[in-house]
C-alpha cells in the first residue's frame, strides 16, 4: 500500500512539474488529465483566480477538479504519465462549469502533492525537487463540514522547502438569519487557541453594489452595469462594521455598451452603423439598418443641397463656417438632465451633416443615389460647402478640389461608395469623442493620437473608435450614476487609455481606481453588503497563518452552483427581500514542518 502511495505521489510530480514547464514556453489552451478522475488547470497571469477571496498569493496556481468525461474511475489507477493527456479531449463539448471532486479524493491528492514536495521523502526517486506553485482542489461539500476548497502552498528559504501551508475552506448554506453569523471575539479566540498565540490582528474587506440604482434628477434610472467599491480597513471591531471613512478604497467598474437608457445610446447606434459598413467593406455585403425617420436618405440630400444653393445664391460667403448654417445632427439627441456632460457638437462641417442624413440610408442603390446629387452639386458649382481642416476622406478630397474647378471622376460601384460614408462617419464619431475627452480636459490630443489615428486601415479605425466609444461609456456612467468630479474622471481617463493603448476590447474588463470611501458612502450607507470579510492573522514571515470568515450574496465558489442546481440558484441568493441571503464561509490555514 505504500509502495502504492509512493508510485502515486511521484506520478502526481511528474505530471505537475510537465505542466509548470509547458507553461514557461507557452500558456496551457486545456486541462491535463491524471488518473482518468483529475483534470489540472494551470492559471496565472491575467486569468482571475477563483480562490483570490481566500489566498492572496501572486504566483501561478494548480486547480483541480473532477474530469468530465468520466464519471468512475479507479483513483489509483496508474497515470499516464508518458505522454500528456489533454482532459478537454475526452470531456463532452457542452460544460454546465466546474466540477468538483469528493472531499476524500481531495484529501487523498493533497497527501500526495505534500509528500511530493517534502524533501525528506528521498524513496519517492524524484530526483531535482523543483518548487512546484500552490494546488488547489475544488470539493463538493459531502463532509460535515461542507469544505468546497482544499489548498496546499509551499513554504521555502531561499530555495529549499522547509514546510507547507494547507487550506481548507468551508461554506453553509445561505441565510438571512444574522444570529447564525460568528462572534469577533469566538473567531480570534478560536484562532489564538489554535496556533497557540496570544496576539492576533485583524483586517476588514467589504464590497457594495453602486449600480443598482441611481437618481438622475427626480428618476430613478437602473442600469446594468456592474460598478462596485471595496473597502480595506484594519482593525476590526464587530462582525458587520461599516468601515470608516479612513479606509482605503478601490472602485471596480466593468460594463458593456449598448443599454437604450444609456445617455450616449444615439452614438452607439452611429457606431454600430460604421461597424455594419466597415464589415461590408471585408464581405461584400452590408447589412443596412432599419430607417431613422420617414423620409428617404435620398430626399433628406435633396433638401439639404437645396438649402445650401439657396444660401449660395443668396450672396453667403462660402467656406466661411461662421455664416455656415449648423445643422445639429438628426440622431444624437441627448438626455437634457446630462447636457454638460455630453453634448452634441455645434461645428459640423458640411461631411458630417451628410453623415447625419445619410445615415438612414437603407439600400446599396439609395447609397449611390445620394453620392451622385451631391457630386453632381460639386462639379456644377452649385455648392462650396467648408469642411474641417485634415479630414482625408474621399469626399473631402472632392469638396477640396471642387474650390477649383476641377474634380476628378469617381465611379460610384463596387465598395467605393460604402467607403466613402464609412470615412465621413468615422471622421464625424472621431471629432465626437475628441470633443469630449479634450473638451472635458480628460485627455490631450496628442495622447489620443492613438485612437483617431488614420495611419491604419478601415477596419482599426472602427476598432480604436470602439474603444473610445466604451471609454466614453465609462466615463458617462460615472459622471451621472455616482456624480464624480474631474479630480476623478481623470485619473480613470488615463487608466482606460493606458490599457486600450495595450489591448484589445474587452467590455468585461474591470477598470480599478483608488478613491476615498467618502466620495461613495450615500450610495451604500443604507444599504447592505455583497461580501463582508474579516482576515485574523498572527505570526511573521513563513510562520504568518489566517483564518478568515466571510458573508456573501454569492457561493465561494462555482462549483457550489453547478452542484447544487436549485439549492443555490441566483433566485434563491439574491431573492428581492430586504434581508439578503448570505453564504457563511469560513478559511482556515495550519502548517506542517518538514524539517
Amino acid at each position: 500500500m505504500a509502495a502504492a502511495r509512493w508510485r502515486a505521489a511521484a506520478a502526481l510530480y511528474g505530471q505537475l512539474r510537465r505542466i509548470y514547464e509547458e507553461a514557461g514556453r507557452s500558456t496551457p489552451e486545456h486541462p491535463y488529465l491524471f488518473e482518468t478522475d483529475v483534470e489540472i488547470c494551470l492559471i496565472g497571469g491575467s486569468h482571475k483566480s477563483p480562490i483570490r477571496g481566500f489566498w492572496n498569493g501572486k504566483s501561478m496556481i494548480y486547480i483541480l477538479q473532477k474530469a468530465r468525461h468520466n464519471e468512475e474511475g479507479d483513483p489509483m489507477e496508474k497515470s499516464k504519465t508518458d505522454h500528456a493527456i489533454y482532459a478537454s479531449e475526452l470531456s463532452p463539448k457542452e460544460s454546465s462549469g466546474p466540477v468538483a471532486l469528493s472531499v476524500s479524493r481531495a484529501k487523498q491528492l493533497i497527501s500526495l502533492y505534500t509528500m511530493a514536495q517534502n524533501p525528506n521523502m528521498t524513496h519517492l526517486q524524484i530526483g531535482e525537487l523543483v518548487v512546484l506553485p500552490p494546488l488547489w482542489i475544488r470539493c463538493d461539500g459531502s463532509d460535515p463540514e461542507h469544505t468546497c476548497w482544499l489548498g496546499a502552498e509551499p513554504l521555502k528559504a531561499g530555495n529549499k522547502i522547509t514546510g507547507i501551508n494547507l487550506y481548507m475552506v468551508t461554506c453553509d448554506s445561505p441565510t438571512s438569519n444574522k444570529t447564525n453569523f460568528a462572534n469577533l471575539e469566538e473567531l480570534k479566540m478560536a484562532h489564538k487557541m489554535t496556533h497557540h498565540t496570544s496576539n492576533v490582528m485583524t483586517k476588514g474587506f467589504v464590497q457594495y453594489e453602486l449600480s443598482r440604482a441611481a437618481a438622475v434628477g427626480d428618476t430613478i434610472v437602473r442600469y446594468e452595469r456592474n460598478i462596485y467599491v471595496d473597502i480595506t480597513w484594519n482593525p476590526i471591531d464587530k462582525i458587520l462594521q461599516t468601515p470608516p471613512l479612513i479606509s482605503a478604497a478601490t472602485l471596480n467598474i466593468a460594463l458593456e455598451s449598448g443599454d437604450p437608457r444609456s445617455p450616449v445610446y444615439q452614438l452607439y447606434k452611429e457606431l454600430q452603423f460604421l461597424l455594419a459598413l466597415a464589415e461590408g467593406l471585408k464581405t461584400g455585403v452590408t447589412e443596412w439598418p432599419q430607417p431613422l425617420q420617414s423620409d428617404s436618405a435620398v430626399k433628406l440630400v435633396q433638401e439639404f443641397l437645396t438649402d445650401l444653393k439657396k444660401k449660395l445664391d443668396g450672396c453667403c460667403i462660402s467656406g466661411n463656417k461662421n455664416e455656415t448654417e449648423k445643422i445639429k445632427c438628426d440622431t444624437a439627441a441627448v438626455d437634457s438632465s446630462i447636457k454638460s456632460v455630453f453634448s452634441e457638437r455645434e461645428d459640423l462641417d458640411f461631411a458630417e451633416q451628410l453623415w447625419c442624413k445619410m445615415r438612414s440610408v437603407s439600400s446599396y442603390q439609395e447609397l449611390i443615389d445620394c453620392f451622385t446629387l451631391i457630386i453632381k452639386s460639386l462639379e456644377h458649382g452649385e455648392i462650396q460647402p467648408w469642411i474641417h481642416q485634415g479630414s482625408s476622406s474621399l469626399l473631402s478630397k472632392l469638396i477640396q478640389q471642387s474650390y477649383h474647378g476641377k474634380m476628378e471622376v469617381i465611379s460610384l460601384d463596387g465598395i467605393t461608395p460604402v467607403q466613402m460614408l464609412l470615412e465621413i462617419g468615422l471622421d464625424k464619431v472621431k471629432k465626437d469623442y475628441v470633443n469630449f475627452f479634450v473638451g472635458q480636459e480628460l485627455a490631450t490630443l496628442t495622447y489620443l493620437d492613438y485612437f483617431i489615428s488614420t495611419s491604419v486601415d478601415l477596419q482599426e479605425q472602427v476598432h480604436r473608435v470602439q474603444k473610445l466609444h466604451h471609454m466614453l461609456e465609462i466615463m458617462v456612467s460615472c459622471t451621472v450614476l455616482l456624480e464624480f468630479k474631474h479630480e476623478n474622471l481623470f485619473p480613470l481617463t488615463q487608466i482606460c487609455i493606458k490599457y486600450y493603448k495595450e489591448n484589445p476590447l474587452n467590455e468585461k474588463h474591470v477598470f480599478q481606481l483608488p478613491i476615498r470611501p467618502a466620495l461613495v458612502k450615500k450610495f451604500y450607507r443604507n444599504d447592505q453588503p455583497e461580501v463582508w470579510k474579516v482576515d485574523i492573522s498572527s505570526g511573521h514571515g513563513l510562520q504568518k497563518v489566517r483564518t478568515t470568515w466571510q458573508v456573501s450574496t454569492n457561493p465561494p465558489a462555482e462549483h457550489k452552483l453547478s452542484n447544487n442546481t436549485g439549492l443555490f440558484s441566483d433566485s434563491t441568493v439574491k431573492e428581492s427581500s430586504e434581508e439578503k441571503m448570505y453564504f457563511i464561509t469560513m478559511a482556515k490555514c495550519s502548517q506542517v514542518h518538514f524539517t
